[in-house]
């Protein structure tokens, strides 16, 4: 009998097909002693199997590219971490064995960041599954990870860690549910990369029976169990449609009456240009350069090598605007030469631009490095702050902007309430504004982005969050100036709609979302946008605005 749950939808597209469950296994090793003269051995052996898992992790994302490689290299950094490596080996020498010792430091820092509030305690696929792959090593048996199959199918998990995500076949791999994550989780990033249809924080998903015929809808979140013929020719109908819509669409965005709505691409580096060309991106919304800088949390890239990938990026959009995002550091991204190790919560400490205003130097290097990557290029440069709390925050980051020589626009994120309570002030200082929806989302309602169980506070049709966005649109309008959106919720069609109906002036987001909003862009006028928007604003849930926004598009 056919029935039907909800999840957060977070790749496009419909998927039907047999269920099939991520492997799992017992990885916890047996509290087994050792004596004194077997600790360096163990010791030994530890250390080799975290390299060898490092090295694992990173050549998967070398293989992957993209995004993906993004992830894996931060990931192998975590199994590196040299506090962990240490506790490991204080483990050890009281006689652990080198998978009990990697087991429990593991653990007891899992719980010490959890207990403290930390970002990272979030990304807790990420943290277990560099575990598991450790232990898995030093007890010689294999990783739980994607099921073997000839036959195409949809993938349950509880959880998808970034190496299993980023190497998934999309030719056997129709679509992926997972029990726990986040609209912003990397499973859901990496799924958007990969335009695999995807739905995360389903509880239930995984007592689903092995082999049952399951559609998954990762526009809507919803998923039918042993759907009827009728709801499977229902979704390939609607499935059938975007495709034509995908086809037919081309050229900039803009909606039917002919409004212009620039959309751009986020990237991470180089290697995330080719797809976002490739989708009719004109220009970049986000260009997020700490992934540079995670190459080596000890140190930070020369400006040498700094310039040569800014200007490879820069030099595939000429006569495009290009965003770029100074260092974002701190939280889920420390490094060891700028963040602080002792934070008891380093998303409300020094992160972001107030990292950067500590270590000038580091931001000197990185725009003197973009100013000499623009030169002699036709490219429009524009360079924003992220983290920005207020008018003082935008004065000394524009400051720096001017004493580095640079010649762009100076931007702001908006992320934290109080600049988009106070954007007009921080307009002053700078020129444009740009919407990071899903840090704006988390401290708006103190909702870790990475933790499924509060995933829905995370929504970005929650009405609050679109009256933040649309007091920051009104403001820059005031100003005669831009502000964009470079957050997950422009890659939502029907929200980009909404986002355009309050006044956002670009939306940028990941190549692969940007044909279905420029299609969905294109079918409506600025006027049903912005009653859409109205509407949205006046519901009291975020599913009461994703309905109320719908209706009035669709003419009901």
């Amino acid at each position: 009998m056919e029935t039907t749950l909800r999840g957060v939808g977070v790749s496009h597209g419909v998927a039907i097909g047999e269920v099939r469950h991520m492997g799992t296994a017992v990885l916890e090793p047996p509290a087994k002693q050792i004596t004194a003269d077997e600790a360096e051995r163990e010791q030994g052996r530890a250390r080799q199997a975290v390299s060898a898992v490092a090295a694992d992790l990173i050549a998967r994302g070398q293989l992957a590219g993209g995004e993906a490689q993004h992830v894996l290299e931060a990931q192998a950094m975590i199994a590196e971490d040299p506090e962990l490596m240490a506790d490991v080996d204080r483990r050890i020498a009281v006689g652990s064995t080198a998978e009990r010792g990697v087991y429990d430091a593991f653990a007891s820092y899992r719980d010490l960041l959890a207990g403290a509030g930390e970002y990272m305690a979030g990304r807790v696929a990420d943290l277990d599954d560099v575990r598991n792959r450790i232990v898995a090593r030093l007890l010689g048996v294999p990783m739980p990870g994607v099921p073997d199959s000839d036959e195409p199918y949809v993938l349950i998990a509880r959880d998808l860690a970034p190496a299993d995500t980023a190497l998934l076949d999309p030719a056997l791999v129709l679509g992926f549910v997972t029990e726990e994550g986040g609209p912003t989780s990397h499973s859901a990033i990496l799924a958007r990369a990969l335009g695999v249809p995807a739905i995360v924080a389903l509880p239930g998903a995984g007592e689903i029976a092995e082999g049952t015929v399951i559609a998954v809808d990762g526009s809507t979140g919803d998923l039918f169990v042993e759907p009827s013929s009728a709801k499977k020719a229902e979704l390939a109908a609607a499935a059938a449609e975007r495709k034509a819509a995908l086809a037919a669409s081309s050229g900039p965005g803009a909606t039917s009456d002919g409004h212009k709505v620039p959309l751009l691409a986020n990237v991470g580096g180089p290697a995330d240009v080719p797809a976002a060309v490739e989708a009719g991106a004109e220009g970049v919304g986000l260009f997020r350069t700490e992934f540079l800088f995670l190459d080596d949390s000890k140190k930070a890239p020369s400006e040498e090598k700094q310039v040569e990938s800014y200007r490879k990026v820069l030099e595939a959009f000429p006569e495009g605007r290009v965003v770029v995002r100074v260092l974002d550091a701190g939280a889920d991204k420390p490094l060891e030469f700028l963040t602080p190790a002792d934070e008891p919560n380093p998303a409300l400490g020094v992160r972001g631009l107030r990292s950067l205003l500590d270590h000038p130097d580091v931001l000197r290097t990185q725009l003197t490095a973009l100013a000499k990557a623009a030169e002699g290029l036709p490219v429009y440069l524009e360079v924003m702050a992220p983290m920005v709390a207020d008018r003082t925050d935008a004065r000394a980051f524009a400051d720096a902007c001017r004493e580095a020589g640079l010649k762009a626009k100076f931007g702001a994120m908006v992320e934290i309430p109080s600049a988009a309570l106070r954007a007009r002030s921080i307009l002053q200082e700078v020129e444009f504004l740009s919407l990071g929806t899903n840090d704006l989302a988390q401290y708006a309602f103190a909702a870790d982005r990475q933790v499924g169980a509060v995933s829905r506070l995370q929504d970005p049709w929650q009405p609050a969050l679109l009256d933040l966005i649309s007091m920051s649109a009104e403001a820059a309008r005031a100003e005669g100036k831009s502000c964009g959106v470079c957050g997950e919720a422009a890659a939502d069609p029907l929200l980009a709609c909404v986002l355009t109906g309050l006044g956002v002036t670009s939306l940028s987001m990941g190549a692969a979302s940007i044909p279905y909003v420029r299609a969905t862009l294109a079918k409506y006028t600025l006027a049903q946008c912005e009653r859409a928007a109205a509407a949205a604003r006046a519901a009291d849930s975020a599913e009461e605005a994703r309905v109320a926004a719908q209706a009035v598009l669709s003419g009901e």
